[in-house]
C-alpha cells in the first residue's frame, strides 16, 4: 500500500511541475546557434561580435572554442548561445563549455526577463 501512494504521489508532483511550467507561460523551446563567451557576442571586446579579431591576435588559440574558453577563463565572459542578433545566457555552464565554439540545439525554457535559457539537453548539429 505504501508503494502505491508513493508512486500516486509522484505522478501527482511531476503533474504540478508540469503544469506550474505551462501556467507561468513557460515551455520547452527548441534554439539553435553558436556555444560563445559573452566578451565576443556582446562585442566587449571585438567589433564584430565574432572570434576573428581576437583570434588575429594569436594570444587565444586557433578555433571559436578555443576563444570562448579563453575569454570565460581569462576575460570574465560566460558561456552564451549566439543566435544571429539574439544572445541566451545558459544556466548550464559545464555543458556549454564542452561545446564552445559549436553550432548547437539547445532544448530548454527562456525566462525571458533574465534572459536565460535552462538547458534540459543540448547537442552539436552537424
Amino acid at each position: 500500500m505504501a508503494i502505491k501512494r508513493s508512486g500516486w504521489a509522484t505522478i501527482a508532483i511531476v503533474i504540478a511541475a508540469g503544469l506550474g511550467c505551462v501556467a507561468g507561460g513557460r515551455r520547452e523551446e527548441v534554439f539553435k546557434g553558436e556555444i560563445a563567451d559573452s566578451q565576443c557576442a556582446l562585442n566587449v571586446h571585438s567589433l564584430s561580435r565574432s572570434h576573428a579579431e581576437m583570434l588575429a591576435k594569436g594570444k587565444m588559440g586557433t578555433t571559436a572554442g578555443d576563444c570562448a574558453r579563453y575569454c570565460v577563463k581569462n576575460l570574465g565572459g560566460v558561456f552564451v548561445l549566439e543566435m544571429k542578433e539574439k544572445v541566451y545566457k545558459l544556466d548550464n555552464q559545464v555543458l556549454a563549455e564542452k561545446n564552445a565554439g559549436e553550432q548547437v540545439k539547445v532544448i530548454g525554457i527562456l525566462d525571458s526577463q533574465s534572459n536565460t535559457i535552462a538547458v534540459h539537453s543540448m547537442e552539436k548539429l552537424n
